[in-house]
């Protein structure tokens, strides 16, 4: 043990002629420099100590009265040197209940010695992990309700494994309840209400119940090759999520602080939706999603406009500044509250960041199209996203080109470069004042640069 950098007291070596043994034995319980005293017990040895004869007896008697008295104790460490016929340590009465390290045989001493020198480090093989945060869902007032939509999931998931040829009803019936969950949630009438960010805090921890199991649909069905029936039900639901954004029929007065908490829904959603598209390199889909013209709810639209891009998904909140620490002000309370609920393991807040930062890129090279990239404000100062460094190389920078309607990398330049005089991002405050570039976060010089 010595070379192994752990200092050993011994008898044979530190007591000696003239010391009492008993008070040496004494010393080795009682003296606070003595972390541990290993207990090397035999048959002969678990005799004497039970017998309490000879030295062993004297010996036991005083770590004994040290084990019982201290039920936690763990000072003492039996290694067992002998085991019986049955294959039990011999061990004396007083040890029995305590864990040991077996040195029955070279072989287990062998095997066991780093074990042993983990304890006395304090430097277990196996030690308990750190405790993490509580779930969003603890933390929040809102009780989780019970969505039909879990069922209807479970069921439609089995017809995928099952290949039903029903596989379209099932679908259909999981996504109707997604809606009907939602839509329900709608204010339509004044809400009586002291503070409207509570309420609206309060409605969006309900909704994310929904915004998981479209994303859990997603996951699960873009990955399965049957890309023309999914993409068409994906377009059609993200219309239906415009539905729940806008105002309903019926609300004839109304404030749109109101409507905030399924506008935020609907924004944090179709994050997660291009965030799935991007995991299960569904690039296909991810293109349609970006180019499809949407059919705009009657509320929302005009005469002159029946039909909206994928910007129509964009929502922010103002109420949702009671998210803010006290004396504080958040620049983007949607962008803090889709942070807040992040608790997915496959789809963390990064993969979210990356999602917006693709969806900013194609709103630059997109006529008429606008995106104000609200969670890219939480990225650190020089931050890169994988998806765009792995597009440096040739083969990579192909995934991206699907996405982008096939542009080469000089005419991507070009377009983005465009695209910041378009939107105005010189002027975002927020993000000059931080001095983030989206130029160098899409890794744009560094694209389609290697084979």
């Amino acid at each position: 043990m010595l070379q192994d950098g752990i200092d050993v007291v011994m008898d044979v070596w530190d007591l000696k002629e003239g010391n009492d043994k008993y008070a040496f034995m004494e010393k080795m319980v009682t003296d606070m420099s003595v972390t541990h005293v290993l207990v090397f017990c035999d048959s002969e040895y678990a005799t004497k100590a039970d017998t309490r004869t000879a030295g062993v007896g004297v010996e036991s008697q005083i770590i004994s009265s040290e084990v019982y008295s201290k039920v936690e104790q763990s000072k003492f460490i039996p290694i067992v040197c002998e085991v019986d016929n049955a294959g039990e340590p011999t061990l004396p009465t007083f040890l029995k209940s305590r864990i040991w390290i077996d040195f029955s045989s070279p072989e287990a001493a062998n095997e066991n010695w780093e074990r042993l020198i983990r304890v006395l480090y304090g430097k277990p093989a196996h030690e308990k992990p750190k405790l993490g945060r509580a779930p969003t869902y603890v933390n929040s007032n809102v009780a989780a309700p019970t969505s039909p939509a879990a069922g209807k999931f479970a069921v439609f998931k089995q017809a995928i494994m099952q290949e039903n040829p029903r596989l379209e009803l099932y679908r259909q019936d999981f996504l109707d309840a997604c809606c009907e969950y939602a839509d329900a949630l709608r204010i339509r009438e004044r809400p009586e209400v002291t503070n409207i960010g509570l309420r609206v805090l309060e409605d969006c921890g309900k909704l994310k119940h929904i915004r998981d199991h479209v994303v859990d649909w997603v996951l699960l069905e873009s990955g399965t090759g049957l890309s023309t029936e999914f993409e068409e039900a994906l377009i059609a639901v993200l219309e239906r999520l415009l539905e729940l954004k806008s105002r309903p029929s019926t609300l004839t007065t109304w404030n749109d602080t109101w409507l905030e908490a399924h506008r935020v829904f609907v924004y944090e959603t179709f994050l997660y939706v291009v965030a799935a598209l991007l995991r299960t390199n569904s690039l296909a889909s991810l293109h349609r999603v970006m180019t499809t013209h949407y059919l705009l709810p009657e509320t929302d639209a005009s005469r002159a406009t029946r039909f909206g891009t994928f910007d129509s998904f964009y929502g922010h909140s103002a109420t949702l500044q009671v998210l803010a620490p006290e004396g504080k002000r958040l620049s983007a309370p949607a962008a803090e509250l889709v942070k807040r609920q992040a608790d997915r393991a496959d789809l963390p807040f990064r993969d979210i960041m990356q999602a917006e930062l693709l969806i900013l890129m194609v709103a630059f090279i997109t006529e008429d199209c606008k995106w104000y990239p609200q969670t890219l404000l939480y990225a650190t100062y020089g931050e890169r996203f994988p998806f765009f460094t792995k597009a440096s190389r040739h083969h990579d920078f192909l995934r991206l080109a699907a996405i982008t309607g096939g542009l080469s990398a000089d005419e991507l330049r070009a377009a983005v470069k465009a695209g910041h005089r378009k939107l105005g991002v010189d002027q975002w405050y927020d993000f000059a004042r931080s001095d983030r570039s989206f130029w160098e976060c899409m890794n744009m010089d560094g694209l389609d640069t290697l084979k």
